[in-house]
């Protein structure tokens, strides 16, 4: 999720809480079926994204009554116990807010839900903001046509440059190619962490985060200042050429009928494994926190906890994917078949 997002898209589900709460508690009772169809939403704006919302109580009661299964789901037991791991997108749409009936059922059957990290906790989304500030005389310095471009780019998805100083030129970039899925409808506000958080603190479950600000800064940024700048240009030069949002389009649609297969391949497609650094930092990115975040897992899970594990989907691809990590830790694994 980009990180000029992150209080924006907090800010979001914490309106939406009651809501949520609504929505929570009418689904745990099985009677999302009754309730009525929104309004129609005012057409946005031409030439800007589609700016995200809060639903109506209309918007969200139909999306209650529409609610389907997607993304991915695993059941994990050891111990006498069982847990669950979910695969996410950290983008989504309205629809996708509302779990569907078998990630109802294993939300409810859990006590404890286990993101990334908790951008709905006020704490944690104000200590990854102040992770991300660079100080002027500390950030890498970045040559002038390239401030240009990034600028331009801003103006075209209508963020305000403003909202991206201070942020490490890695980040400013990230950010924009994470909302270059706007357009189709995807966006960061309304990633299922969000949506999960909202619904699993209605029903008075736990919510805890499995890593730090700090360890996601440094998965997301090189430490090499020539590489950094690498990364930039080449995040800009997709966003140029129109890339970055048929990437963003095929990866939520695999993701949201469950494709784990184009999952495993992600490497393949995606146009952004060019070179020996592209892969290096893809496994940074990735597979090389799968390791803590199945330790994490596993000791909250010893501790008695029940578990509802919500991550990005790529964590559950390949040899060192979650599922097969745990699988090596003693885990029952078991992909649960989500109906659609």
């Amino acid at each position: 999720m980009p990180p000029s997002a992150l209080p924006r898209a907090a800010a979001l589900a914490l309106r939406a809480a009651s809501l949520l709460r609504r929505a929570a508690l009418l689904l745990a009772c099985g009677l999302g079926s009754a309730l009525a169809q929104p309004a129609a939403p005012a057409a946005p704006r031409a030439a800007c994204p589609p700016a995200a919302a809060a639903p109506t109580e209309a918007q969200l009661q139909a999306e209650i009554a529409a609610a389907r299964n997607r993304g991915l789901l695993w059941r994990i037991e050891h111990g006498g116990h069982r847990s669950y791991l979910y695969g996410t997108l950290h983008l989504g749409r309205l629809a996708w807010s509302v779990p569907g009936p078998q990630v109802r059922e294993a939300l409810l059957a859990s006590d404890t839900l286990a993101l990334e990290l908790d951008f709905t906790d006020p704490a944690t989304a104000r200590r990854m903001a102040e992770t991300l500030t660079v100080p002027a005389d500390a950030a890498p310095p970045v040559p002038a046509a390239l401030r240009e471009r990034l600028a331009r780019l801003a103006e075209a998805a209508c963020v305000p440059m403003r909202q991206l100083e201070g942020l490490h030129p890695v980040m400013q970039a990230l950010t924009l190619s994470m909302l270059a899925g706007r357009r189709d409808g995807l966006d960061p506000a309304f990633a299922q962490e969000l949506a999960l958080a909202g619904f699993m603190r209605a029903v008075q479950r736990k919510v805890v985060s499995l890593e730090t600000p700090e360890l996601q800064l440094q998965a997301l940024v090189p430490d090499d200042p020539e590489e950094a700048l690498r990364l930039v240009r080449q995040m800009v030069e997709q966003l140029e050429q129109q890339r970055a949002p048929p990437v963003i389009r095929q990866l939520a649609e695999a993701w949201e009928r469950g494709d784990l297969g184009q999952l495993e391949h992600y490497e393949q497609w995606c146009e952004c494994v060019e070179s020996d650094e592209d892969r290096r930092q893809l496994q940074r990115l990735n597979d090389a926190r799968n390791p803590g975040l199945a330790d994490r897992i596993d000791a909250l899970h010893r501790e008695g906890r029940r578990l509802f594990v919500a991550v990005g989907a790529l964590h559950m691809t390949g040899p060192q994917g979650l599922p097969r990590l745990l699988a090596a830790r003693g885990y029952t694994v078991e992909r649960v078949p989500l109906p659609r």
